[in-house]
C-alpha cells in the first residue's frame, strides 16, 4: 500500500516507483548532508583533543543520532508548508514516506540519542542534548523570529563543550572555541537561507537573515563566519602559525566579496560562503588539540 502524508498529500504526487524508495526517501528526510558534516566535524574534533577510540566513537553517535532527529523533525513540522509549495525534492511532500514512519523515526533518534549522550558523562551529555534541543526549538517556530540564529549559536556554541567535557577532570574548552564555533552556526544559519528567501518569506518565515532579504542574509552571513575566523586564529595564547595567517586572510577576503557581491547571483554567493564555513570548520579542527 502506498504510503501518503496525510490528507494534505497532493494528489498529483508521482507513484513511488519512479521516486526513491521507502528506506531511501527516509534517509533524505534527515537531511543527511549535514547530519553527516556535523558528525564528521565533531569526530574529527574528538580524535585531535585526545579522545580514545572508543569514546571517539560515542561521541559520533551521539551526535549522529541528534542530528538525525533533527533532520527527521524539520521535514515532519515542515510537511504542510513542502506539500503547498510542491517540493519534489521532499519525500514527505511526494507520499514517498509517511509522517508516521517520519515520527517514529524522529522519536527512535531523539530517544536514542539521550542515553548516548550522557554516557559520555552527565556534563557533557547535558551540553549535548541542551544544544540538540535548541535545534528543535528551531524547528519548531523560532525560525520564524529575529531569533532564528540563537539555537544556531547555542548548538553549535556547544560541541566544543561536548568535546571537551568527555575528556579527564572534564574541563570547559577556551572561550574562542565557544565563541569561534557559535559564530560559525549564526554564519552558516545565514547562508543556508539564502537559495530560499524568496519562498520563506512567502511562507511567512521572518527569521534574522530572511528580514534583511538577500544583501543582508549574506552580510550576516560574511560577517559572522569572517569573525568567526578571527576568534579562533587571534583567540587562543601564543604565536599565530603560517597556516591560520592565511586561512584568516582568504576568510577576510571571502568575507568582502560576499558582502559586495552583486544581486541576482545568489548561488554564488551560496558557495562563497560554504567555502567561508569549510575554512573556518578547518581552522577549529586547527585548533583541537588545544581546545581545553
Amino acid at each position: 500500500m502506498r504510503s501518503v502524508v496525510t490528507s494534505a498529500t497532493p494528489t498529483t504526487a508521482e507513484p513511488r516507483r519512479r521516486g526513491p524508495g521507502r528506506a531511501v526517501g527516509l534517509l533524505l528526510a534527515a537531511h543527511p548532508a549535514p547530519s553527516v558534516a556535523v558528525t564528521a566535524v565533531v569526530t574529527a574534533l574528538a580524535t585531535a583533543s585526545g579522545r580514545g577510540g572508543a569514546g571517539t566513537a560515542l561521541i559520533a553517535a551521539a551526535v549522529l543520532t541528534g542530528q538525525l532527529s533533527v533532520g527527521w523533525s524539520n521535514d515532519l513540522i515542515d510537511a504542510d508548508r513542502d506539500v503547498a509549495a510542491a517540493r519534489r525534492d521532499k519525500p514527505l511532500a511526494t507520499g514517498v514516506v509517511s509522517v508516521r514512519a517520519v515520527r517514529i523515526a524522529a522519536g527512535c533518534a531523539l530517544a536514542a540519542c539521550v542515553p548516548l549522550s550522557l554516557a559520555n558523562g552527565w556534563q557533557a551529555g547535558s551540553a549535548h542534548l541542551i544544544g540538540v534541543m535548541a535545534a528543535w526549538g528551531y524547528n519548531l517556530g523560532v525560525k520564524r523570529t529575529v531569533w532564528s540564529w540563537l539555537p544556531y549559536a547555542v548548538a553549535f556554541g556547544l560541541l566544543p563543550a561536548f568535546v571537551t567535557l568527555c575528556l579527564p577532570g572534564a574541563p570547559w574548552p577556551h572561550w574562542w572555541a565557544s565563541a569561534g564555533a557559535a559564530l560559525l552556526g549564526v554564519g552558516a544559519h545565514a547562508a543556508n537561507v539564502l537559495p530560499d528567501i524568496g519562498d520563506d518569506l512567502a511562507a511567512n518565515i521572518r527569521g534574522l537573515p530572511q528580514r534583511g532579504g538577500h544583501r543582508g542574509a549574506r552580510t550576516l552571513a560574511a560577517a559572522a563566519l569572517a569573525a568567526g575566523s578571527a576568534v579562533l586564529v587571534l583567540g587562543p595564547a601564543g604565536p599565530v602559525g603560517l597556516p591560520a595567517r592565511a586561512g584568516l586572510a582568504v576568510a577576510c577576503a571571502l568575507s568582502l566579496a560576499v558582502a559586495l557581491w552583486p544581486a541576482g547571483r545568489s548561488r554564488t554567493c551560496f558557495l562563497a560562503c560554504l567555502g567561508l564555513a569549510a575554512l573556518d570548520v578547518g581552522l577549529l579542527l586547527l585548533r583541537g588539540a588545544r581546545l581545553a
